[in-house]
This record gives C-alpha cells, structure tokens and sequence, in this order.
C-alpha cells in the first residue's frame, strides 16, 4: 500500500497541507451545491441549498410546486449520505493533517487517491439522487411531464420554471484544498 520509508515532503510543502486540512474543515460550514428555480410568480426565486449535513432553502414551497408534476419530496430523510457525509469530510482533513505531520510522498499519494475516489463518487451520488428525483415521476401526478434530468452544474427548463444548477462556496474550498495537496508533488519532486 505505501511505505512510511519514502522520500519526506519539505516544511513548506507541510505548511500546504495544514491550510488545506483548514480548507476542508471550513467546507463544512458553507453550501455545498444549489438549484435555483425562477419562474413568472416566483421572481425572486426558490432555492434549494445543499450542506455536508442539511438542506436549506424554500424547500416546502418547491416540493409543493414539485408535487403537481409527481416528483418525490426534498427532505433530509431521503438523502441519507447527510447523516454521515460530514463525518468522511472530517476522516479526509484528519487524513491530510496526518499526512502534513508524517511528511512522506508515499502517504500524500494515499491521501490524494482518497480524495479523488470521494469526489468521484460524490458526483456519482449527486447524478443518481437528480436522475431519480427527475425520472421517477408519479404516473398519477395532476401534470404529465417528460422524465427528465436536472444538470448538476447548468441551466434547465420545465414548463415556466427555469433552473440554475451551480456547486457552493463549500465546494470550491475542497477544490482549492485539492489543489494544495498537489502542489508538494511538483514543489518537491526532485527530492
């Protein structure tokens, strides 16, 4: 798997992942992904606002709305990765912070493969719960829509509804937390 006997990572390069394992942990506290919905009688828009661990946002109003075409509730009850996904964050920035104190490449390649598999399958995740919200429609719904797909990050019509899709302040955090951890592999390779 790796050894702890491989080449060490500058302070420098230590001092990265520290502010990275900061990154991550500040994550937690912001939003994750959005979807805001516009229409004529909602100019102001409804929004559904996704943290590691909770949901915010008009919610009630959109599930409201969201009933006339056959669409299942938003509800922290049917995300369960929210009772949980705030705990794996944790397990990656200790990971990192680990990785910051042991100072060895070997471990950061770990690390980094972690990351990559969990955002990989954070996307996947995310694509599933949209497929399923859009396509899995009530056959008895009042309004007969085509299945559909909200994108995860983009704009998507329905009806009068407009929906803009984009990722969170949390995310772009865990994203520039990820940048830092490849930073050492350039900054020290020749060691």
């Amino acid at each position: 798997m790796f050894t702890l006997n491989g080449k060490r990572l500058s302070a420098v390069s230590s001092f990265l992942l520290v502010a990275a394992t900061l990154l991550i942990v500040a994550s937690l506290f912001f939003p994750w992904w959005k979807m805001e919905f516009f229409a004529p009688q909602y100019p102001e828009g409804l929004n559904i606002i996704v943290y590691p661990d909770k949901l915010e946002g008009e919610i009630d109003i959109v599930n409201g709305l969201n009933h006339y075409i056959g669409m299942a509730n938003f509800s922290e009850e049917n995300f369960p990765e929210l009772q949980y996904l705030s705990y794996l964050i944790g397990g990656l920035a200790f990971l990192v912070l680990m990785t910051a104190i042991i100072r060895r490449k070997s471990f950061l390649y770990f690390v980094i493969g972690i990351f990559v598999i969990g955002g990989l399958l954070g996307v996947w995740d995310l694509n599933r719960w949209l497929k399923n919200f859009g396509t899995e429609l009530d056959p008895m719904a009042p309004i007969k829509v085509d299945p559909f797909v909200p994108p995860i990050i983009g704009e998507n019509t329905l009806a009068n509804f407009v929906t803009y899709s984009h990722l969170g302040l949390g995310t772009y955090l865990v994203i520039a937390a990820f940048i830092l951890l490849l930073i050492p592999l350039w900054k020290d390779r020749q060691k």
